[in-house]
């Protein structure tokens, strides 16, 4: 029986990612601050190498961006709410036009276009209810073309994690 983890192929190109790839990736969503020294001697490359890995990862868009992940209840953003929002028309302008204004809003974290009764679920964070019912009038109250919403108040967050691998 073969233990050895298999070689990954990404959907739509050839890029392949041996073992060595995967293990930086795993390295780096675990903690993007360690060092390429750091990072090659627990892979076992050398530095050079593994730096020559780790940019061929982010110019083939395997590695999107470094962020670091804020304490929401340290920032006053407390309030999480998932908010599940329905067209009045199915057509691509109307689409379009809301995804332009969604994306400017500071406090929708996250947009999915989803299947089912609903065409989007947002994840909005803000500091308090008050904040919330502002942000639902005057904000996605007067985004044209939505037929209605449905908001769910997040209790408690269980898991919530980036890390893929």
């Amino acid at each position: 029986m073969n233990t050895k983890p298999q070689t990954e192929q990404t959907k739509g190109n050839n890029l392949v990612l041996d073992e060595k790839d995967l293990d930086i990736l795993k390295l780096l969503q675990a903690n993007a601050k360690l060092t390429i020294r750091e990072i090659a001697n627990t892979v076992h490359l050398s530095p050079t190498p593994t730096h020559e890995r780790i940019k061929r990862l982010e110019r083939e868009g395997i590695i999107k961006e470094y962020v670091a992940v804020l304490d929401k209840r340290k920032l006053n953003k407390g309030i999480i709410v998932i908010c599940k929002v329905s067209l009045k028309e199915h057509n691509k302008e109307i689409a379009g036009a809301f995804i332009q204004k969604i994306l400017q809003f500071k406090e929708v974290i996250e947009c999915y276009n989803i299947s089912g009764e609903f065409d989007f679920m947002l994840k909005i964070v803000t500091g308090s209810m008050e904040a919330y019912h502002h942000f639902s009038i005057h904000k996605l109250g007067e985004v044209s073309g939505i037929a209605k919403t449905e908001s769910i108040f997040v209790m408690d967050t269980i898991k919530e994690t980036q890390q893929l691998l």
